[in-house]
């Protein structure tokens, strides 16, 4: 793996020569970045609720990628393209090589453009904030629901995934979490789904489930004039069939784990006036403590990847920490 990585970076590696290419590890990809396009790489790991592990299912969630974002980003996602060894040198120009990798060819979007860029410039407007509530709630409208994406809504269902976090957060305890708020947050969302049987079923009732985006956050809008969404989940459908709440719940979360829960209140009024959303506090608060959580699990993640250097994972630990102490914020642990 460091081979290829070493390799990649050459530009003379890259069907796009470029003076540059830039490398970003994530807990499950490593992505090329050069001048005009990105080169997104599946690491070979198994975490139960997504499994790269072997080439064939690499490549396979690597076509799934392409086909899934482009409902939301029709014009980004290009191709994928195979890694091929040209002597013992890794390369994605095509030399009819035997494929040891695959790689998710993108166009790349402009970084200072990224709702977190812009938002970090303290430039966000209402006007954005107005066009993602409209882009979101329509793709939400327009999304396949079949029964067997509704039966995903079911609390029975939709527990598998919250029993999973919690049982993946355990080994964290006192690394990322505390004990106080791993209990508490446990406590709180078993309660919620004893309390609240019939909404669950309300809103399979109401067609609110879908087949969503499943990671709906800042660093996945692009505030171009095209408004692209990109990056959902490809992995496991379980984590895209959701509620629509769930879906925009993790957007308001970014804002709010960011500091600007005005902005995150402006964008779920918008979203609300045309999703017709009414009286869902509950169940928003529900999935925003569900978001925060999946957030600071992922990161937690990081402390075990032996491919990140140790300040990497000190920060991967900062981060996880801070969306625990949102996820328990909303809730007054």
């Amino acid at each position: 793996m460091k081979d290829m990585i070493m390799d990649l970076q050459d530009p003379a590696a890259l069907p796009d020569p470029t003076g540059r290419v830039t490398v970003v590890q994530t807990h499950i990809s490593i992505v090329f970045v050069a001048d005009a396009f990105v080169y997104k790489i599946k690491k070979p790991v198994n975490f139960g609720f997504l499994d790269f592990s072997t080439l064939e299912k690499r490549r396979y969630y690597c076509h799934r990628e392409i086909e899934l974002n482009r409902r939301l980003s029709r014009d980004l996602y290009l191709d994928v393209l195979p890694v091929t060894l040209q002597g013992t040198t890794h390369t994605l120009r095509k030399t009819g090589g035997e494929a040891v990798e695959y790689a998710v060819w993108m166009k790349r979007i402009p970084d200072d453009r990224l709702m977190k860029s812009v938002f970090a410039r303290d430039e966000i407007t209402e006007n954005h904030l107005r066009q993602i509530a409209e882009v979101v709630a329509g793709f939400h409208a327009e999304a396949a629901m079949t029964p067997e994406i509704t039966a995903f809504g079911s609390p029975q269902r939709f527990k598998i995934n919250t029993d999973e976090n919690f049982e993946q957060i355990s080994r964290y305890i006192g690394i990322t979490v505390s004990k106080k708020q791993f209990q508490g947050l446990k406590g709180w969302t078993e309660d919620f789904y004893r309390s609240n049987q019939s909404l669950f079923m309300e809103r399979i009732a109401h067609g609110r489930i879908r087949d969503c985006h499943g990671d709906l956050h800042m660093e996945h809008i692009c505030l171009t004039k095209d408004l692209p969404i990109f990056d959902c989940i490809e992995f496991n459908d379980r984590f895209r069939y959701s509620d629509t709440i769930a879906d925009i719940a993790f957007l308001l979360m970014d804002l709010e784990y960011r500091g600007a829960a005005d902005l995150a209140r402006t964008l779920w009024d918008y979203y609300n006036d045309l999703a017709r959303e009414e009286e869902m506090d509950a169940l928003l608060t529900f999935d925003k403590v569900y978001r925060a959580v999946v957030r600071g699990k992922v990161n937690g993640f990081q402390v075990d990847d032996a491919s990140i250097g140790e300040e990497e994972k000190e920060m991967a630990v900062l981060t996880a920490k801070k969306y625990f102490e949102l996820a328990s914020s909303y809730i007054g642990i």
